[in-house]
């Protein structure tokens, strides 16, 4: 295996890892407010987190940029409930103004704390040359997204006709895909808070 495809492989084991599920549960909660037409709205959002996660690791794995690895387990959690609590405050993800504009700024932003996160273990493996361990990692990070976006969207078509066909009483009656925007986003929030709290460094 070349150097490039392992850095892939090391990028994309790095988001589908189960046993560090901070990325899936962020990216559910990115996911979560979009249809399966809007897959395209989606990646693009996903793309920005990736864009930042790759800045931060570029300037931390060249020691530019130097954050106690606390605060960031304590920041990526943050970023999680922040996200959620989006996706229950923006009640027409269909606006132009909700999902085009400022979510793939959010995103970006939250992609630089989230790159932090990988920093070290990544300076102790790139010992020379770092431009193509990187780009082979980020790589990998945007292909593992992919597929973790693609089994959510799936699961979510599963759910959204589901609720369809469900009858609820007319004063709880809302759109499928809000419906299902709240249910998700709630327990992620549940979640990434109480991670939020197991991690504050005080």
């Amino acid at each position: 295996m070349s150097e490039f495809a392992a850095y892939v492989q090391l990028g994309f084991h790095h988001i589908t890892d189960l046993r560090g599920a901070d990325h899936i549960l962020f990216l559910l909660a990115l996911a979560a407010i979009y249809r399966f037409r809007d897959w395209r709205e989606c990646l693009w959002v996903a793309t920005a987190f990736t864009a930042g996660h790759s800045l931060t690791l570029a300037l931390a794995v060249t020691n530019v940029l130097t954050i106690s690895p606390a605060l960031i387990e304590f920041l990526i959690p943050i970023t999680i409930v922040a996200t959620a609590i989006e996706n229950l405050l923006v009640r027409d993800s269909a606006r132009p103004f909700a999902t085009r504009r400022y979510r793939p700024v959010l995103a970006g932003v939250f992609g630089l704390v989230h790159g932090a996160g990988f920093a070290n273990y990544l300076r102790s493996l790139f010992v020379e040359r770092i431009a193509l361990p990187l780009l082979g990692f980020n790589v990998g990070i945007e292909l593992g997204q992919i597929c973790v976006l693609a089994l959510t969207f799936t699961a979510f078509i599963a759910v959204d006709r589901v609720v369809a066909t469900a009858r609820p009483p007319r004063w709880l009656a809302v759109a499928p895909v809000r419906a299902r925007a709240i249910a998700v986003s709630s327990i992620v929030l549940v979640v990434a808070s109480r991670w939020a709290v197991e991690r504050a460094p005080w």
